[in-house]
């Protein structure tokens, strides 16, 4: 996965003047051991913070040995207000984080008091408007501030990594998909850059890649992936000449930003005029990390790749798409699961899914598009999808959203792939999400969302939600449980 940052932690213990600094800089270093136990490199600052000079010194010390993320960490009290500067002065997301009283035997000299200097850190935090992650409970004995700093580390690379971002999109929407537009403004607010280009300059671009000398050796790679026995490998060439016409574009229009996602409109023009549908390309660029939204869903990419960054693998785009059949449920689910008929649908997109997240992965056609665009012939324009049922496992389906007044929203919902075979075409999957149905009518339909989701494999539901709110983004739904009802839920039904 190459198209994010990778987080080069560093962590600043904090102490009160008034309690001995020897033990803020004992904890601290302890911390750092835990966190090497598990596998986490840290580098600690040489300076514990006791007032706004060492703040300056140690924020120094700690961006001259390019550290990106940064934990700040409270061996006792604290200094309420050289604590809370460091998160103005650094560049980076920083975490917040306590240590727990160590013995009953040790009560006196030993008695840190952090506890109660997380509140007012929080309270200063506040006071000057500075963003900070802080845990869930965010006081503990080293080996657990060992592990809300391993928590940490794909939060902050979602951070980073949308801070630096740039999404590149190629024509306007389809006609009736409405739902796939919204405001880009909040995006901006976030920091992110969009660039909007015409489906023209895509097809311009590609044509001057028509002879591109590197197009044999993405074939041979794409042959070695789909397999010898791939009935529709003649589209090969097209599909890498489109590979490097995008990857060219990103390298040559990046600018100032580090990374970068696409949202490209994939339909109808585009079969008739490059002659292909592009969608294995786009699951091929997401299995590195650069996802590729369909239909120009310019919030779809970045949801996809805000689920990239926290799970360090592959995403996909799906719609929320159909019901599972009644007697599929019957006989493949119901009795083999805790899940009700309400709780499953079925997710899918035309073949854009990371062919490494797919059974028996396999070349294909668009056949929805074939049904109108050469109903009478074999598939030639509408070939290039990669195919196959979605792996059963662990999921989390999320989606940043903006809606049509300009304001961020957010959903979270975890479950898993079902392994049950879809019958079906395309990249699918059979979903189950504990009380999907009163998700899907109170959330999904209620607040206007789209009907495309973004799924990560595995579930990531508390980074995601870290990760949204410290972008500020104040409602974040999610499926909420039997016997807690949404706001708007009939409470007789």
């Amino acid at each position: 996965m190459k198209n994010m940052p990778e987080v080069k932690l560093g962590l600043i213990a904090v102490s009160r003047d008034c309690f001995p600094i020897t033990l803020s800089d004992r904890r601290s270093q302890e911390v750092v051991a835990a966190a090497k136990e598990q596998g986490v490199e840290i580098y600690r600052s040489k300076t514990v913070v006791e007032s706004e000079t060492d703040m300056l010194k140690a924020v120094d010390d700690i961006q001259a040995e390019g550290v990106n993320a940064l934990v700040v960490y409270l061996g006792n009290f604290g200094p309420e207000s050289a604590e809370t500067i460091i998160a103005q002065k650094f560049a980076g997301p920083v975490m917040y984080v306590a240590a727990a009283e160590e013995s009953q035997e040790d009560l006196v000299q030993g008695r840190g008091d952090a506890y109660c200097g997380m509140l007012n850190c929080s309270y200063n935090l506040a006071l000057r408007g500075c963003k900070a992650i802080i845990p869930e409970y965010p006081v503990g004995r080293p080996e657990d501030v060992a592990k809300m700093i391993a928590e940490f580390i794909p939060v902050a690379r979602a951070i980073l990594g949308l801070k630096n971002l740039k999404v590149f999109t190629f024509g306007p929407r389809p006609q009736d998909f409405m739902a796939c537009n919204a405001p880009i403004q909040p995006l901006f607010d976030l920091g992110l850059e969009i660039q909007e280009n015409s489906e023209l300059d895509l097809l311009v671009a590609f044509r001057k890649h028509a002879d591109d000398p590197r197009i044999p050796d993405v074939v041979k790679e794409m042959a070695e992936e789909t397999g010898n026995d791939n009935p529709y490998a003649g589209i090969l060439p097209k599909l890498a000449q489109y590979e490097l016409t995008l990857l060219d574009w990103a390298e040559e229009n990046k600018g100032s930003r580090e990374y970068y996602v696409f949202a490209n409109k994939c339909w109808p023009a585009f079969q008739t005029e490059f002659g292909f549908v592009p969608c294995y390309v786009n699951s091929r660029l997401a299995a590195r990390g650069i996802p590729v939204s369909c239909e120009v869903d310019i919030f779809g990419a970045v949801s996809e790749y805000l689920g990239a960054c926290v799970s360090g693998d592959a995403v996909t785009l799906l719609d929320i798409n159909n019901s599972v059949p009644k007697d599929m449920f019957e006989s493949e689910i119901k009795n083999k699961t805790q899940y009700t008929l309400q709780d499953v649908f079925m997710g899918f997109h035309c073949g854009n899914t990371p062919g490494c997240k797919l059974t028996k992965a396999h070349m294909g056609y668009q056949l929805i598009m074939k049904r109108s665009l050469e109903p009478d012939s074999e598939p030639n324009i509408t070939r290039g999808t990669i195919e196959g049922d979605i792996m059963p496992g662990e999921i989390t389906f999320y989606r940043l959203q903006g809606n049509a007044r300009g304001q961020l929203k957010g959903y979270i919902a975890q479950g898993e792939v079902l392994p049950v075979a879809t019958r079906s075409f395309g990249g699918i999957g059979v979903f189950a999400i504990p009380e999907m149905g009163r998700f899907y009518r109170h959330v999904l339909i209620e607040k206007n969302y789209p009907h495309h989701g973004a799924v990560a494999f595995g579930h990531y539901g508390k980074a995601i939600f870290t990760v949204m709110k410290y972008l500020g983004v104040e409602d974040v739904a999610f499926n909420q449980p039997k016997g807690m009802l949404y706001p708007s839920e009939n409470p007789f039904a």
